[in-house]
Protein backbone atom coordinates (compact mmCIF):
# COMPACT_ATOMS: atom_id res chain seq x y z
CA UNK A 1 0.00 0.00 0.00
CA UNK A 2 3.35 2.37 0.65
CA UNK A 3 4.51 1.31 -2.20
CA UNK A 4 1.42 2.21 -4.41
CA UNK A 5 0.40 5.45 -2.42
CA UNK A 6 4.47 6.78 -3.61
CA UNK A 7 3.03 5.42 -7.02
CA UNK A 8 4.22 2.60 -8.48
CA UNK A 9 2.03 0.06 -10.19
CA UNK A 10 0.49 -2.26 -8.68
CA UNK A 11 3.43 -5.16 -10.36
CA UNK A 12 5.88 -2.63 -9.21
CA UNK A 13 4.39 -2.28 -5.40
CA UNK A 14 4.56 -5.23 -5.01
CA UNK A 15 8.22 -6.42 -6.37
CA UNK A 16 9.35 -3.95 -4.17
CA UNK A 17 7.73 -4.58 -1.02
CA UNK A 18 8.82 -8.44 -1.56
CA UNK A 19 12.18 -6.91 -2.04
CA UNK A 20 12.37 -5.05 1.21
CA UNK A 21 9.51 -6.23 3.61
CA UNK A 22 10.10 -9.90 2.69
CA UNK A 23 13.42 -10.00 3.86
CA UNK A 24 12.58 -8.33 6.70
CA UNK A 25 9.96 -10.95 7.52
CA UNK A 26 12.68 -13.59 6.43
CA UNK A 27 14.89 -12.13 9.40
CA UNK A 28 12.57 -11.62 11.91
CA UNK A 29 11.42 -15.29 11.46
CA UNK A 30 14.92 -16.53 11.78
CA UNK A 31 15.07 -14.47 14.95
CA UNK A 32 12.02 -15.50 16.22
CA UNK A 33 12.96 -19.12 15.36
CA UNK A 34 16.58 -19.06 16.68
CA UNK A 35 15.12 -17.51 20.29
CA UNK A 36 12.52 -20.83 20.10
CA UNK A 37 15.87 -23.12 19.95
CA UNK A 38 16.65 -21.42 23.35
CA UNK A 39 14.13 -23.94 24.63
CA UNK A 40 16.30 -27.37 23.14
CA UNK A 41 18.80 -26.22 26.05
CA UNK A 42 16.29 -26.22 29.11
CA UNK A 43 16.60 -29.77 29.61
CA UNK A 44 12.75 -30.57 29.67
CA UNK A 45 10.98 -32.58 27.06
CA UNK A 46 8.30 -30.66 27.74
CA UNK A 47 10.31 -27.12 26.44
CA UNK A 48 11.80 -29.55 23.91
CA UNK A 49 8.27 -30.01 22.19
CA UNK A 50 7.11 -26.60 22.62
CA UNK A 51 10.42 -25.12 20.88
CA UNK A 52 9.69 -27.69 17.93
CA UNK A 53 6.18 -26.81 17.86
CA UNK A 54 6.30 -23.08 17.65
CA UNK A 55 9.25 -23.33 15.00
CA UNK A 56 7.45 -25.10 13.26
CA UNK A 57 4.30 -22.37 13.23
CA UNK A 58 6.68 -19.28 12.39
CA UNK A 59 8.74 -21.65 9.89
CA UNK A 60 4.87 -21.99 8.17
CA UNK A 61 4.27 -18.34 8.80
CA UNK A 62 7.23 -16.85 7.09
CA UNK A 63 7.03 -19.33 4.02
CA UNK A 64 3.05 -18.35 3.76
CA UNK A 65 4.05 -14.45 3.84
CA UNK A 66 7.12 -14.77 1.30
CA UNK A 67 4.84 -16.88 -1.41
CA UNK A 68 0.68 -17.58 -0.73
CA UNK A 69 0.89 -14.09 0.37
CA UNK A 70 2.50 -12.15 -2.63
CA UNK A 71 0.54 -14.47 -5.03
CA UNK A 72 -2.73 -13.60 -3.63
CA UNK A 73 -2.31 -9.58 -3.58
CA UNK A 74 -0.97 -10.51 -7.25
CA UNK A 75 -4.57 -12.02 -7.95
CA UNK A 76 -6.11 -9.39 -6.13
CA UNK A 77 -4.33 -6.41 -7.64
CA UNK A 78 -4.96 -7.88 -11.22
CA UNK A 79 -8.81 -7.78 -10.51
CA UNK A 80 -9.02 -4.55 -8.79
CA UNK A 81 -10.00 -6.05 -5.45
CA UNK A 82 -7.03 -4.50 -2.96
CA UNK A 83 -8.97 -2.27 -1.63
CA UNK A 84 -12.76 -4.02 -1.59
CA UNK A 85 -14.58 -3.50 1.20
CA UNK A 86 -12.56 -1.16 3.15
CA UNK A 87 -13.84 1.48 5.80
CA UNK A 88 -13.74 4.74 3.76
CA UNK A 89 -12.49 7.63 6.09
CA UNK A 90 -9.95 4.82 8.02
CA UNK A 91 -7.97 4.07 4.34
CA UNK A 92 -8.79 7.84 3.36
CA UNK A 93 -6.60 9.28 6.59
CA UNK A 94 -4.23 6.17 6.08
CA UNK A 95 -3.28 7.16 2.31
CA UNK A 96 -3.37 11.04 3.51
CA UNK A 97 -0.26 9.80 5.94
CA UNK A 98 1.01 7.29 4.02
CA UNK A 99 0.79 4.80 6.95
CA UNK A 100 2.39 6.93 9.50
CA UNK A 101 1.07 7.20 12.66
CA UNK A 102 -0.19 10.76 14.01
CA UNK A 103 0.19 10.25 17.67
CA UNK A 104 3.64 8.30 17.28
CA UNK A 105 4.99 11.07 15.21
CA UNK A 106 3.94 13.08 17.58
CA UNK A 107 5.85 11.36 20.67
CA UNK A 108 8.93 10.40 17.70
CA UNK A 109 9.52 14.20 17.32
CA UNK A 110 9.43 15.31 20.72
CA UNK A 111 12.17 12.24 21.60
CA UNK A 112 14.23 12.85 18.68
CA UNK A 113 14.06 16.62 19.70
CA UNK A 114 15.37 15.89 23.23
CA UNK A 115 17.05 12.42 22.98
CA UNK A 116 18.83 12.75 26.54
CA UNK A 117 16.06 13.30 28.30
CA UNK A 118 14.69 10.70 27.15
CA UNK A 119 16.96 8.04 27.54
CA UNK A 120 17.68 8.93 30.82
CA UNK A 121 14.03 9.34 31.68
CA UNK A 122 12.97 6.01 30.05
CA UNK A 123 16.20 4.00 30.57
CA UNK A 124 15.58 5.01 34.03
CA UNK A 125 12.42 3.74 34.41
CA UNK A 126 13.46 0.27 32.89
CA UNK A 127 16.44 0.26 35.40
CA UNK A 128 13.81 0.71 38.20
CA UNK A 129 11.63 -2.33 37.51
CA UNK A 130 14.55 -4.50 36.63
CA UNK A 131 16.24 -3.44 39.94
CA UNK A 132 13.71 -5.91 41.64
CA UNK A 133 14.18 -9.21 39.73
CA UNK A 134 17.79 -9.78 41.23
CA UNK A 135 15.96 -10.65 44.16
CA UNK A 136 13.36 -12.85 42.76
CA UNK A 137 12.79 -16.33 43.96
CA UNK A 138 11.67 -18.94 41.95
CA UNK A 139 9.73 -22.06 43.01
CA UNK A 140 7.09 -24.69 41.99
CA UNK A 141 3.77 -23.81 43.36
CA UNK A 142 2.81 -27.25 43.08
CA UNK A 143 -0.86 -27.98 44.68
CA UNK A 144 -0.99 -24.35 46.82
CA UNK A 145 -1.09 -22.74 43.19
CA UNK A 146 -4.07 -24.19 42.34
CA UNK A 147 -7.61 -23.18 43.32
CA UNK A 148 -9.47 -24.33 46.63
CA UNK A 149 -13.14 -23.35 45.43
CA UNK A 150 -12.55 -26.47 43.46
CA UNK A 151 -14.41 -29.84 44.76
CA UNK A 152 -10.76 -32.11 44.29
CA UNK A 153 -8.93 -29.34 46.30
CA UNK A 154 -11.42 -28.91 49.07
CA UNK A 155 -11.26 -32.91 49.52
CA UNK A 156 -7.58 -33.24 48.74
CA UNK A 157 -7.17 -30.00 51.89
CA UNK A 158 -9.07 -32.09 54.00
CA UNK A 159 -7.20 -35.54 53.49
CA UNK A 160 -4.11 -33.02 54.37
CA UNK A 161 -5.60 -31.85 57.12
CA UNK A 162 -5.76 -35.46 58.83
CA UNK A 163 -2.85 -36.83 57.34
CA UNK A 164 -0.07 -34.04 57.11
CA UNK A 165 2.23 -34.58 54.08
CA UNK A 166 0.29 -37.76 53.44
CA UNK A 167 -1.04 -37.12 49.81
CA UNK A 168 2.68 -35.89 48.69
CA UNK A 169 5.12 -38.50 50.20
CA UNK A 170 8.87 -38.50 49.44
CA UNK A 171 9.79 -41.70 48.15
CA UNK A 172 12.61 -43.79 48.53
CA UNK A 173 13.31 -46.07 45.61
CA UNK A 174 16.02 -49.15 46.42
CA UNK A 175 16.78 -51.54 43.52
CA UNK A 176 18.85 -54.90 44.41
CA UNK A 177 18.77 -58.36 43.08
CA UNK A 178 16.29 -59.24 45.86
CA UNK A 179 15.16 -56.89 47.97
CA UNK A 180 13.29 -59.39 50.51
CA UNK A 181 17.32 -60.57 52.03
CA UNK A 182 17.45 -59.90 55.73
CA UNK A 183 19.98 -57.17 54.99
CA UNK A 184 17.91 -55.14 52.62
CA UNK A 185 14.74 -55.80 54.62
CA UNK A 186 16.78 -54.39 57.67
CA UNK A 187 18.49 -51.15 55.89
CA UNK A 188 14.69 -50.25 55.15
CA UNK A 189 13.40 -51.01 58.52
CA UNK A 190 16.60 -48.47 59.62
CA UNK A 191 15.49 -46.09 57.30
CA UNK A 192 11.82 -46.29 58.05
CA UNK A 193 12.93 -45.80 61.89
CA UNK A 194 15.57 -43.26 61.51
CA UNK A 195 13.32 -40.91 58.75
CA UNK A 196 10.77 -40.60 61.63
CA UNK A 197 13.25 -39.55 64.57
CA UNK A 198 14.62 -36.66 62.73
CA UNK A 199 10.88 -35.48 63.22
CA UNK A 200 10.61 -33.95 59.37
CA UNK A 201 9.47 -36.91 58.19
CA UNK A 202 6.54 -38.85 59.43
CA UNK A 203 3.69 -41.56 59.10
CA UNK A 204 1.93 -42.88 57.25
CA UNK A 205 4.76 -44.72 55.47
CA UNK A 206 4.39 -47.83 53.24
CA UNK A 207 6.75 -50.11 51.55
CA UNK A 208 5.95 -51.60 48.35
CA UNK A 209 7.87 -54.53 46.56
CA UNK A 210 7.67 -55.45 42.54
CA UNK A 211 6.57 -58.83 41.45
CA UNK A 212 10.25 -59.81 40.96
CA UNK A 213 11.16 -58.61 44.01
CA UNK A 214 14.11 -56.75 42.83
CA UNK A 215 12.29 -53.27 43.76
CA UNK A 216 11.10 -52.00 47.20
CA UNK A 217 9.55 -48.37 47.35
CA UNK A 218 9.74 -47.21 50.89
CA UNK A 219 6.65 -43.53 51.20
CA UNK A 220 7.37 -41.34 54.14
CA UNK A 221 4.86 -38.02 54.24
CA UNK A 222 7.02 -34.89 54.60
CA UNK A 223 6.02 -31.68 56.31
CA UNK A 224 4.43 -28.88 54.44
CA UNK A 225 2.57 -29.33 51.19
CA UNK A 226 4.96 -30.74 49.07
CA UNK A 227 6.67 -27.50 47.37
CA UNK A 228 7.14 -25.28 50.33
CA UNK A 229 9.92 -24.31 52.56
CA UNK A 230 9.30 -27.27 54.70
CA UNK A 231 8.80 -29.90 52.32
CA UNK A 232 12.07 -29.10 51.02
CA UNK A 233 13.77 -29.34 54.48
CA UNK A 234 12.19 -33.26 55.06
CA UNK A 235 13.56 -33.42 51.33
CA UNK A 236 17.11 -32.32 52.41
CA UNK A 237 17.43 -34.51 55.54
CA UNK A 238 16.44 -37.48 53.62
CA UNK A 239 18.53 -37.02 50.79
CA UNK A 240 21.43 -35.96 52.95
CA UNK A 241 21.75 -37.84 56.60
CA UNK A 242 18.88 -40.40 56.41
CA UNK A 243 19.74 -42.36 53.07
CA UNK A 244 23.26 -42.42 53.27
CA UNK A 245 22.81 -43.70 56.56
CA UNK A 246 21.17 -46.99 55.91
CA UNK A 247 19.79 -48.28 52.80
CA UNK A 248 22.69 -46.07 51.01
CA UNK A 249 25.38 -48.93 52.35
CA UNK A 250 23.90 -51.31 50.82
CA UNK A 251 26.19 -53.31 48.48
CA UNK A 252 25.55 -53.17 45.28
CA UNK A 253 22.25 -51.50 45.34
CA UNK A 254 21.02 -48.62 43.33
CA UNK A 255 19.20 -46.49 45.40
CA UNK A 256 16.86 -42.75 44.54
CA UNK A 257 14.61 -40.60 46.45
CA UNK A 258 11.52 -39.37 44.15
CA UNK A 259 7.79 -38.27 44.81
CA UNK A 260 6.35 -34.76 44.35
CA UNK A 261 8.86 -32.64 46.41
CA UNK A 262 11.70 -34.13 44.61
CA UNK A 263 10.24 -33.98 41.44
CA UNK A 264 9.39 -30.26 42.05
CA UNK A 265 12.93 -29.19 43.75
CA UNK A 266 15.02 -31.07 40.95
CA UNK A 267 12.80 -29.24 38.38
CA UNK A 268 13.70 -25.77 39.83
CA UNK A 269 17.17 -26.56 40.21
CA UNK A 270 17.32 -27.75 36.24
CA UNK A 271 15.65 -24.52 35.35
CA UNK A 272 17.62 -21.86 37.41
CA UNK A 273 21.08 -24.26 36.23
CA UNK A 274 20.22 -24.40 32.45
CA UNK A 275 18.81 -20.46 32.56
CA UNK A 276 22.21 -18.91 31.98
CA UNK A 277 23.03 -21.37 28.85
CA UNK A 278 19.93 -20.53 27.63
CA UNK A 279 20.16 -16.77 27.90
CA UNK A 280 24.03 -17.09 26.04
CA UNK A 281 22.77 -18.98 23.53
CA UNK A 282 20.06 -16.72 22.20
CA UNK A 283 21.47 -14.07 22.65
CA UNK A 284 24.57 -15.13 20.46
CA UNK A 285 22.62 -16.47 17.49
CA UNK A 286 20.92 -12.96 17.73
CA UNK A 287 23.70 -11.18 17.23
CA UNK A 288 25.50 -12.92 14.73
CA UNK A 289 21.64 -12.54 13.08
CA UNK A 290 21.91 -9.28 13.68
CA UNK A 291 25.40 -8.48 12.68
CA UNK A 292 25.15 -10.51 9.09
CA UNK A 293 21.76 -8.72 8.57
CA UNK A 294 22.73 -4.76 9.00
CA UNK A 295 26.28 -4.92 8.71
CA UNK A 296 26.96 -3.04 11.99
CA UNK A 297 28.24 -3.87 15.41
CA UNK A 298 26.47 -1.66 17.29
CA UNK A 299 23.19 -2.03 16.09
CA UNK A 300 22.98 -6.31 17.58
CA UNK A 301 24.52 -4.41 20.63
CA UNK A 302 21.86 -2.03 20.79
CA UNK A 303 19.01 -4.48 20.18
CA UNK A 304 20.48 -7.03 22.98
CA UNK A 305 20.52 -4.08 25.82
CA UNK A 306 17.33 -3.00 25.19
CA UNK A 307 15.51 -6.43 24.73
CA UNK A 308 17.28 -7.70 27.98
CA UNK A 309 15.76 -4.01 29.63
CA UNK A 310 12.09 -5.15 28.31
CA UNK A 311 12.74 -8.29 30.20
CA UNK A 312 14.58 -7.56 33.13
CA UNK A 313 11.77 -4.84 33.57
CA UNK A 314 9.19 -7.65 33.19
CA UNK A 315 10.73 -9.91 35.82
CA UNK A 316 10.65 -6.80 38.18
CA UNK A 317 6.67 -6.60 38.09
CA UNK A 318 6.27 -10.16 38.70
CA UNK A 319 8.64 -10.15 41.59
CA UNK A 320 7.12 -6.80 42.77
CA UNK A 321 3.62 -8.04 41.99
CA UNK A 322 3.41 -11.56 42.73
CA UNK A 323 6.39 -12.52 45.29
CA UNK A 324 5.98 -9.18 47.51
CA UNK A 325 1.82 -10.09 46.96
CA UNK A 326 0.61 -6.76 45.48
CA UNK A 327 -2.59 -6.16 44.06
CA UNK A 328 -3.70 -9.50 45.16
CA UNK A 329 -7.49 -8.15 45.81
CA UNK A 330 -7.56 -6.83 41.85
CA UNK A 331 -6.24 -10.26 40.37
CA UNK A 332 -7.71 -12.36 42.90
CA UNK A 333 -4.42 -14.21 44.25
CA UNK A 334 -2.54 -15.41 47.02
CA UNK A 335 1.02 -14.84 46.98
CA UNK A 336 2.85 -17.82 47.49
CA UNK A 337 6.65 -15.93 47.78
CA UNK A 338 8.11 -16.63 44.66
CA UNK A 339 7.20 -17.15 41.32
CA UNK A 340 6.78 -20.35 39.41
CA UNK A 341 10.03 -21.78 38.48
CA UNK A 342 9.92 -22.45 34.56
CA UNK A 343 8.41 -18.89 33.78
CA UNK A 344 11.74 -17.23 33.97
CA UNK A 345 13.31 -19.47 31.13
CA UNK A 346 9.73 -19.02 29.05
CA UNK A 347 9.30 -15.47 29.19
CA UNK A 348 12.62 -14.96 27.95
CA UNK A 349 12.50 -17.07 24.75
CA UNK A 350 9.21 -15.39 24.12
CA UNK A 351 9.68 -12.10 25.00
CA UNK A 352 12.81 -11.98 23.36
CA UNK A 353 11.69 -13.58 20.17
CA UNK A 354 8.81 -11.13 20.29
CA UNK A 355 10.92 -8.47 20.88
CA UNK A 356 13.35 -9.07 18.01
CA UNK A 357 10.59 -9.80 15.45
CA UNK A 358 9.61 -5.68 16.10
CA UNK A 359 13.32 -4.66 16.16
CA UNK A 360 14.31 -6.28 12.94
CA UNK A 361 11.19 -5.08 11.26
CA UNK A 362 11.47 -1.31 12.34
CA UNK A 363 15.31 -1.22 11.80
CA UNK A 364 14.85 -2.74 8.23
CA UNK A 365 12.36 0.48 7.70
CA UNK A 366 15.31 2.74 9.01
CA UNK A 367 18.22 1.31 7.02
CA UNK A 368 16.02 1.23 3.56
CA UNK A 369 15.83 5.44 4.10
CA UNK A 370 19.36 5.30 5.23
CA UNK A 371 20.12 3.18 1.70
CA UNK A 372 17.78 5.63 -0.32
CA UNK A 373 20.54 8.28 0.94
CA UNK A 374 18.97 9.80 4.13
CA UNK A 375 20.27 11.16 6.72
CA UNK A 376 20.49 8.85 10.39
CA UNK A 377 18.10 11.34 12.32
CA UNK A 378 15.36 11.45 9.12
CA UNK A 379 15.56 7.79 8.65
CA UNK A 380 14.95 7.33 12.14
CA UNK A 381 11.82 9.26 11.96
CA UNK A 382 10.32 8.05 8.97
CA UNK A 383 11.18 4.40 9.69
CA UNK A 384 9.78 4.15 13.15
CA UNK A 385 6.46 6.72 12.63
CA UNK A 386 5.58 4.05 9.42
CA UNK A 387 5.75 0.86 11.69
CA UNK A 388 4.21 2.59 14.76
CA UNK A 389 1.05 1.49 13.36
CA UNK A 390 1.89 -2.06 12.78
CA UNK A 391 3.50 -2.35 15.83
CA UNK A 392 1.00 -0.74 18.31
CA UNK A 393 -1.53 -2.77 16.72
CA UNK A 394 0.29 -6.18 16.91
CA UNK A 395 1.03 -5.25 20.56
CA UNK A 396 -2.38 -4.40 21.51
CA UNK A 397 -4.05 -8.28 20.20
CA UNK A 398 -1.02 -9.74 22.15
CA UNK A 399 -1.04 -8.06 25.13
CA UNK A 400 -5.27 -8.37 25.01
CA UNK A 401 -4.67 -12.12 24.29
CA UNK A 402 -1.87 -11.93 26.73
CA UNK A 403 -4.43 -10.90 29.58
CA UNK A 404 -6.73 -13.03 29.31
CA UNK A 405 -4.55 -15.67 31.64
CA UNK A 406 -4.03 -13.26 34.05
CA UNK A 407 -8.18 -13.80 34.73
CA UNK A 408 -7.56 -17.57 35.16
CA UNK A 409 -7.28 -19.31 38.53
CA UNK A 410 -3.98 -20.94 38.13
CA UNK A 411 -1.68 -18.92 39.33
CA UNK A 412 0.81 -20.12 37.34
CA UNK A 413 -0.95 -18.97 34.28
CA UNK A 414 -1.82 -15.85 36.23
CA UNK A 415 2.01 -14.99 36.51
CA UNK A 416 2.52 -15.99 32.97
CA UNK A 417 -0.20 -13.44 31.71
CA UNK A 418 0.58 -10.61 33.70
CA UNK A 419 4.47 -11.00 32.87
CA UNK A 420 3.83 -11.25 28.82
CA UNK A 421 0.98 -8.44 28.64
CA UNK A 422 3.21 -6.17 30.76
CA UNK A 423 6.63 -6.67 28.68
CA UNK A 424 4.93 -6.87 25.22
CA UNK A 425 3.01 -3.14 26.43
CA UNK A 426 6.29 -2.13 27.68
CA UNK A 427 8.72 -2.86 24.55
CA UNK A 428 5.79 -1.48 22.17
CA UNK A 429 6.38 1.78 23.94
CA UNK A 430 9.27 2.84 26.16
CA UNK A 431 11.64 0.81 24.33
CA UNK A 432 10.76 1.24 20.17
CA UNK A 433 9.15 4.33 20.73
CA UNK A 434 11.11 6.35 23.16
CA UNK A 435 14.80 4.58 23.36
CA UNK A 436 15.08 2.59 19.71
CA UNK A 437 14.69 6.30 18.13
CA UNK A 438 16.34 8.46 21.10
CA UNK A 439 19.31 5.88 20.85
CA UNK A 440 19.67 5.98 17.19
CA UNK A 441 19.68 9.79 17.01
CA UNK A 442 22.99 10.02 19.57
CA UNK A 443 24.78 7.29 18.39
CA UNK A 444 24.47 9.28 14.47
CA UNK A 445 26.71 7.46 11.88
CA UNK A 446 27.85 5.19 14.66
CA UNK A 447 25.06 3.14 14.19
CA UNK A 448 26.45 1.42 11.09
CA UNK A 449 29.63 0.87 12.56
CA UNK A 450 31.90 -2.22 10.90
CA UNK A 451 34.97 -2.97 11.93
CA UNK A 452 37.45 -3.55 9.10
CA UNK A 453 38.34 -6.74 9.89
CA UNK A 454 34.71 -7.66 9.67
CA UNK A 455 34.25 -6.25 6.30
CA UNK A 456 34.20 -9.73 4.57
CA UNK A 457 30.58 -10.22 5.86
CA UNK A 458 28.16 -10.35 3.05
CA UNK A 459 25.83 -7.41 1.84
CA UNK A 460 22.30 -7.45 2.30
CA UNK A 461 21.08 -4.80 0.24
CA UNK A 462 17.76 -3.50 1.81
CA UNK A 463 17.43 -0.82 -0.70
CA UNK A 464 19.65 0.62 -3.67
CA UNK A 465 21.87 2.39 -2.33
CA UNK A 466 22.80 6.28 -3.48
CA UNK A 467 26.00 7.13 -4.21
CA UNK A 468 27.24 9.61 -2.38
CA UNK A 469 24.47 9.74 0.40
CA UNK A 470 25.94 10.65 4.27
CA UNK A 471 25.16 8.18 7.40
Amino acid sequence: MEERDAGRGPEAALEAAAATSGRAVLISGFTVMAAMAGMFLAGNAVFVSFGIGTILVVAVAVLGSVTVLPAMLAFLSRKGWTEKGRVPWIAKRRHRTRGESRVWGAVIDRVLKRPIVAVVLAGGLLVALTIPAFSMHTMNPGIAGLPRNIEVMQTYDKIQAAFPGGPVPAVTVVKADDVTTPAVRGAIADLRREAIATGELMEPSTVEISPDKTVATVSLAVKGDGTDAASERSLEVLRRDVVPATVGRLPGAEVAVTGFTAGSKDFNDVMVSRLPLVFAFVLSLAFILLLVTFRSIVIPIKAIVLNLLSVGAAYGVLKLVFQDGRFEGVLDYQSLGGITSWLPLFLFVILFGLSMDYHVFILSRIREAVDRGERTEDAVAHGIKSTAGVVTSAAVVMVAVFAVFATLSLLEFKQMGVGLAVAILIDATLVRAVLLPATMKLLGKWNWYLPKRLSWLPRLEHEPAVEGAAP
